[in-house]
């Protein structure tokens, strides 16, 4: 991962790349963000999209902004929707969003820069993200359980338990946990600042004593032992010495929860979603679990609401007629009253039948006094 404050280039142009071509352009576009303080995770993802439409521009002859319309962005829309990944699935709405955001940003700038009279994109639908709860939630004795893979009788172990508590503690990102330094955790305070975290801002968490305890352990016993010259202080590290990089941090968590056998899918965001929806199921504000997650709009967090269901159903079984029904009566009498019900109807259903066999079989239908 490249050092904080640094961005990878998204890639490099030729000397002799056309000044009023898409992809010289784009490259200034992504310049302008970087000195209008975007973060490096921002202008790194905006340059993988932007590289994306510029690939899709260059395969039907177009290298020029003015060569793109209002239609051959609707094109390119459609060319988003029908796209499958390497797995066969199609790309979320959600994602199919975000690509279309970055290329109306690019436009909005070439107008603004002089290099468009107008803006074709200006007015491009966006397709409507959907709104999906967690697909998985774990519970306590999961948590503990995948967290008691960690070998800890060896230093990887150690460090790996010591990760698992902070995901699970802190409820941070992956990015977030990837840069942690070493002077971003307060042992006396028990806090820990997250510094330029998504939206490129900063704040400081709670966190747990059993968390903070592994992680001394890490750092007195395991880190020495992993960190290479020079030391950027850089909290977490792999094998050679060198900061984890967000995918093989996932592929960690995932090799961990995948060897529990509790079938549940995920990474380092079910623990994200697990600790939100633990606070919120335990009582905590949700104002204070959107500073924890670090949401900058509360119905962002309102989310963890619905997936909260022991609230849900502490609420549902005080007011609910029917819930309330199968906490005061026996079961089995209530089945054994029904029984005797029918009993009774089918009796007297047939007392009926008889007394009509009986007035149809007399002359005249008369029956006796």
């Amino acid at each position: 991962m490249p050092p904080r404050g640094k961005r990878k280039e998204p890639y490099s142009l030729s000397p002799h790349a056309d000044p009023q071509g898409i992809d010289y352009l784009i490259v200034k576009y992504l310049e302008s963000l970087e000195v209008r303080g975007y973060s490096p995770v921002t202008i790194e993802n905006q340059g993988k999209y932007l590289r994306n439409f510029l690939g899709w521009c260059g395969e039907r002859g177009l290298n020029r902004p003015q060569e793109i319309t209002r239609p051959i962005l609707e094109r390119y829309q459609r060319h988003l929707y029908h796209h499958r990944k390497e797995n066969g699935q199609p790309l979320s709405f959600r994602c199919q969003g975000h690509q279309l955001m970055v290329v109306r940003g690019l436009f909005r700038w070439l107008v603004r820069s002089n290099h468009l009279l107008y803006n074709p994109a200006s007015d491009l639908d966006l397709p409507k993200p959907e709104k999906r709860l967690p697909k998985h939630i774990l519970s306590i004795s999961e948590v503990e359980s995948i967290i008691g893979k960690t070998d800890i009788t060896k230093p990887i172990g150690i460090r790996d338990r010591a990760i698992l508590e902070t995901f699970y503690s802190t409820g941070m990102r992956r990015a977030e946990l990837v840069r942690l330094k070493i002077f971003d955790l307060d042992t006396e305070r028990e806090t820990i600042i997250i510094q330029q975290g998504k939206g490129k801002k900063d704040r400081m968490l709670p966190i747990g004593e059993r968390a903070l305890a592994w992680i001394n352990k890490y750092l007195q016993e395991v880190r020495p032992l992993l960190v290479m010259p020079p030391d950027d202080s850089t909290l977490f590290l792999t094998m050679d010495g060198v900061a984890l990089s967000s995918n093989r941090l996932s592929k960690m968590l995932g090799d961990y929860i995948k060897a529990t056998g509790i079938g549940k899918k995920g990474s380092c965001h079910i623990f994200r979603h697990t600790m939100a929806t633990l606070m919120l199921e335990g009582g905590a504000d949700i104002r204070f679990v959107q500073q924890m997650l670090g949401h900058t709009k509360l119905e962002t967090t309102e989310i963890y609401t619905h997936v909260s269901m022991k609230k849900l159903r502490e609420v549902f079984l005080a007011t609910h007629p029917g819930a309330r029904l199968e906490r005061h009566v026996n079961l089995a009498k209530l089945e054994e009253q029904e029984a005797r019900e029918k009993e009774k109807e089918a009796l007297f259903t047939a007392i009926i039948a008889e007394e009509k066999k009986k007035k149809v079989s007399r002359p005249g239908g008369k029956t006796d006094r």
